[in-house]
């Protein structure tokens, strides 16, 4: 249907060309040529050839076959309407045919028509067509039908040019001539450049005070997940970061009271059990381990006692602030470095232990070798610790003396080294595990530097000196927090851990208060108070001693003993209040946990 109406269309423009020929070329033109178009046989006529167009012939050379004169410039107007003539009476004849030649119009082949502009003398317009028509009519055979339909087909698409199907090319008229750089004028930006702007100083500020503030064409509009996260680094991880970090610290002062109250407790019970059976048998594991972990702690203390502390001040005093700040990181690492180191080896200990009291007869000997050789490893290790714990208590009491702003010079520079050693790093959730459970064991080393350096204003210090010691004991505890709270809010911050995972870390440490979780020791929070205990007792000695009286030496003694004795009353009592509170308060909140769940579920 497409192609019958987009020959109609070019039939009309024939018509069309034809009628804007002269009068005296119209008269020329026979009837025949130029046929009614209101006629419906016309109509009828003109549908019926547009379908029986097939493939174009090749060309026939009218001037050979119609004895045509070869065109020139002197006949057009007959010329033309001759064409024009013998092209419709060609069409006619064709259409005229039978009703068994018209069922296979089909394959009829394509009238090919040539309609071109040509030039006439003497200026004026006419329609110069040629046209070379030739139709070829088909056999009364299907089969040639069919054949020739396929080639009809073939050609179909190259039948929609108006050049192909006999269109008319119309002349367009040259209106005026584009000017390009007019055209540009007009339209500047037609390559999309940015329009110059004025540079004048005043309209750029008018042009800044009325566009609004410029860090909204830098910095994209929040929505609710970003203050989110602001809130989360600035209130929420800090928060329990530090809820975790106390009650860490309150887990670690419950096994330090329990190394310097229970542990005495359980070997005074055992060796008044023997006095009292007069039998020896083989004591068991936890025995073995309180024997092992006392002689370490024996055995440090009295190592830590032939050390003159005088000498060691006066040697780190003398460093400068630089050097003060390098020698105090440097015992840092070895204190970290000694707590992994000090973990495994109690481990192993506590492991030789249990062999020993576990063990047949045959292997005693074996056994008891293999325990000695670890409790000697022990006892390095551990008086290694204590010396590098002593060391920098002493550096940290030499910068709260000093009168140049060294400890202030020491905060800032070890604090914020220790920002840039962990917050810029990819850590995972169980790394920060770790990293949370290393700040709890480094504030009580800070605590018990703190009292170091109490004891030392005790026996030292002179004139009014408790308030610049409360004063720097807050300054060293406030920097200490601050830079956990910032260091802990920006690694949640940059590795998108949320401050729920500070709220399971609390669930875990309550569950190893209640001894809850037995099979899962990983996540416990590890800390051995041996060497902190190794410190505390040597800073403590000379303080008691002066509160001694002076007497004969069994006086001296029944004081040492009672001064002991109350001392160990009042951390067993510390002990006990200790204990009961981190229980029921461990206990509260793993309930809690526990209903907030089952509340989300």
């Amino acid at each position: 249907m497409s192609l019958r109406s987009g020959g109609r269309q070019l039939s009309f423009e024939l018509l069309a060309g034809a009628g804007d020929l002269s009068a005296d070329d119209a008269d020329d033109i026979s009837p025949r040529s130029l046929p009614d178009t209101t006629s419906d046989g016309q109509r009828r006529r003109r549908r019926r050839s547009k379908r029986k167009r097939g493939f174009r012939s090749p060309p026939i050379d009218e001037a050979a076959s119609e004895g045509e004169q070869p065109r020139g410039e002197g006949g057009g107007d007959a010329a033309a309407a001759f064409r024009v003539t013998d092209l419709r009476s060609a069409v006619e004849t064709v259409c005229e045919s039978s009703e068994p030649e018209r069922s296979a119009a089909s394959c009829v082949t394509y009238v090919g028509v040539e309609l071109r502009q040509r030039s006439v003398s003497r200026g004026e317009r006419v329609l110069a067509a040629s046209g070379e028509d030739e139709a070829s009519s088909c056999g009364s055979s299907t089969r040639e039908s069919a054949a020739a339909a396929a080639v009809a087909a073939d050609v179909a698409a190259a039948a929609w040019r108006p050049e192909a199907n006999g269109g008319v090319k119309k002349k367009l008229e040259k209106e005026e001539s584009l000017d390009w750089e007019k055209y540009m004028k007009e339209n500047s930006n037609i390559l999309g450049e940015v329009e110059r702007i004025d540079n004048s100083p005043f309209s750029y500020f008018l042009g800044e005070l009325y566009g609004g503030n410029s860090l909204r064409s830098t910095i994209a509009v929040g929505n609710e997940k970003k203050r989110q996260r602001v809130y989360n680094t600035m209130f929420h991880v800090p928060w329990r970061c530090e809820r975790l970090i106390v009650a860490g610290f309150f887990v670690c002062l419950d096994s330090f009271l329990s190394l310097l109250t229970i542990m005495p407790a359980r070997i005074v019970v055992t060796i008044w059990r023997v006095l009292k059976t007069r039998k020896f048998r083989r004591p068991n594991a936890a025995d073995l381990s309180d024997y092992g972990c006392f002689i370490v702690l024996a055995l440090g203390v009295a190592s830590l006692q032939m050390i003159d502390i005088s000498l060691i001040y006066h040697v780190i005093r003398g460093q400068g602030t630089i050097k003060l700040y390098v020698v105090y990181n440097v015992l840092e690492i070895f204190d970290k470095l000694c707590q992994s180191f000090g973990e495994d080896v109690l481990q192993v200990l506590f492991n030789s232990a249990e062999g020993l009291s576990v063990c047949s007869t045959d292997n005693v000997t074996f056994e008891l070798m293999r325990f000695l050789l670890d409790e000697a490893i022990a006892v390095v290790a551990f008086v290694v610790h204590s010396f590098v714990l002593l060391a920098q208590a002493i550096t940290l009491s030499t910068c709260i003396i000093a009168h140049n702003n060294a400890l202030l010079a020491l905060l800032v520079s070890n604090n914020f080294a220790e920002i840039k050693s962990n917050v810029f790093k990819r850590v995972s959730k169980e790394n920060l595990h770790n990293l949370v459970y290393y700040d709890i064991i480094e504030r009580f080393h800070i605590t018990a530097f703190l009292l170091f350096v109490l004891a030392q204003n005790i026996l030292e210090a002179e004139g009014p000196w408790f308030d610049s010691f409360l004063i720097n004991a807050s300054l060293v505890f406030l920097c200490e927090v601050l830079i956990d709270a910032i260091k802990h809010s920006f690694l949640a911050k940059f590795n998108e851990i949320k401050p729920v995972a500070y709220s399971e870390f609390l669930e875990d440490l309550c569950k190893q208060i209640l001894n809850d979780k037995p099979d899962d020791r990983q996540k416990d929070l590890t800390f051995i108070p041996l060497a902190p205990a190794c410190v505390v007792i040597r800073v403590s000695t000379p303080v008691y001693a002066t509160l001694l009286p002076a007497g004969p030496f069994i006086w001296r003694i029944f004081w040492i003993l009672l001064w002991s004795v109350l001392t160990y009353f009042m951390l067993a009592i510390f002990k006990i209040l200790v204990g009961l509170i981190l229980r029921c308060l461990a206990n509260w909140y793993v309930n809690l946990r526990l209903r907030r769940k089952q509340h989300v579920d």
